[in-house]
């Protein structure tokens, strides 16, 4: 049985199981962390890095989904440092893809597009890629538009650890990675795919959607996010 840790976040004094996360115990102490790849019962990988905490005593910022606590650990998930980070995090994903909002499917249902708000992030202040991506829609219920994919691998996860398909992957590196399903062949040719739509609810933005959905229509099941963590706590056995 894990042993209990106490620590500070923001100067509150807290505790938590040493196989929980900073993020874990954070949101259980009612400390937002904002967070656009983690999802509970899920496996944590920090891919957005949105995270990101000051841990006093390391020099370097750590992702808080991905970082145990420890006895006598103090964190601060606020500080001008931190907001600026975030700020250059979210900036970056506008420019590195083509983020157009009122065209979305998603629009007002993104939790791209909600993060930005919460940043005050008005005006994006680096020069915009306007990367050439085609929009899949061979599978018969449902569409891939990669120029509103953020890498978060939510999708990826989703479909190894809890529908066991592994129908999604990456491919590629850096600025030319990209999402593609069954070694690049398209979604509709896919022989593992199972068309359950997990990936679909779980996607944070509008690169997965439903087909017929037209702008700002596109929205998510809440009560599918708590499915997952019980479905991942029965394949653990516990």
């Amino acid at each position: 049985m894990s042993r209990v840790v106490t620590l500070k976040i923001n100067g509150q004094d807290v505790s938590g199981r040493e196989d929980e996360s900073i993020l874990q115990v954070a949101r259980e102490n009612g400390i937002e962390i904002p967070t656009l790849c983690y999802v509970e019962g899920l496996s944590a990988v920090g891919a957005c890095r949105l995270c990101l905490v000051e841990v006093v005593g390391v020099a370097r910022l750590l992702p808080a989904c991905a970082t145990r606590v420890s006895e006598g650990m103090e964190v601060h998930t606020e500080s001008e440092r931190l907001q600026r980070y975030r700020r250059m995090i979210v900036e970056l994903l506008f420019s590195e893809g083509n983020h157009i909002c009122p065209v979305c499917v998603s629009n007002g249902h993104c939790e791209l597009q909600d993060m930005a708000i919460k940043l005050r992030l008005d005006h994006i202040g680096m020069p915009y890629r306007f990367p050439v991506r085609q929009v899949d829609a061979s599978h018969a219920r449902y569409g891939l538009d990669p120029n509103r994919c953020i890498l978060c691998t939510r999708c990826v996860r989703v479909c190894d650890e809890i529908e066991g398909a592994h129908t999604w992957d990456i491919m590629g590196r850096g600025i030319a990675s990209q999402l593609i399903t069954d070694m690049h062949t398209p979604w509709g040719e896919s022989e593992t795919c199972t068309s359950c739509g997990k990936c679909v609810q779980i996607c944070p933005t509008g690169a997965l959607f439903v087909k017929g959905k037209s702008v700002a229509e596109m929205t998510k099941r809440p009560e599918f996010l708590p499915y997952l963590a019980m479905m991942r706590n029965r394949k653990n056995g516990s």
